[in-house]
């Protein structure tokens, strides 16, 4: 294991690098695998938005929660669907959430590629599968798919 990991914190400067990418995403500038995820909120009704990372795996495209149960996880399973926007480019998919076996590959892979996120995790890329199922649960990832 790697030690404890960091609570994610929304500080004043996590807030300003969210105000700074999310434009950047809206015009596709913020690098491919960058989007503005936008969802419904739950109770309120509200349309939120948040920059996030999408991650490809065995054909297929995955969004992961790298800070662990943060409200637009909430939001994404209430609805069963998000909207995914990158430059012009906007869809409308489905997510579905799958179990700690079927996240493990896909946490890998999102680790791997995107560094930045890797203090929020509990294991390393030599971790062994036990501890990596063992962290599943603290990241949730869902397929995403057509609506």
């Amino acid at each position: 294991m790697a030690g404890e990991p960091r609570p994610y914190r929304r500080s004043s400067w996590r807030r300003v690098l969210n105000g700074l990418v999310r434009p950047l995403a809206r015009l596709g500038l913020a690098g491919r695998s960058t989007y503005v995820l936008t969802v419904r909120g739950r109770t309120s009704g509200k349309v939120w938005s948040t920059p996030v990372s999408i991650v490809e795996h065995g054909g297929e495209r995955w969004l992961v929660a790298p800070y662990g149960e943060r409200n637009w996880v909430k939001n994404a399973r209430a609805a069963g669907s998000v909207e995914l926007r990158r430059g012009r480019r906007s869809d409308r998919l489905a997510v579905e959430e799958v179990d700690a076996a079927g996240a493990v590959p896909v946490l890998r892979e999102y680790y791997r590629r995107f560094r930045v996120t890797r203090p929020f995790f509990d294991v390393t890329l030599d971790s062994s599968e036990d501890d990596w199922l063992a962290e599943a649960p603290r990241h949730p990832a869902f397929r995403l798919g057509s609506p």
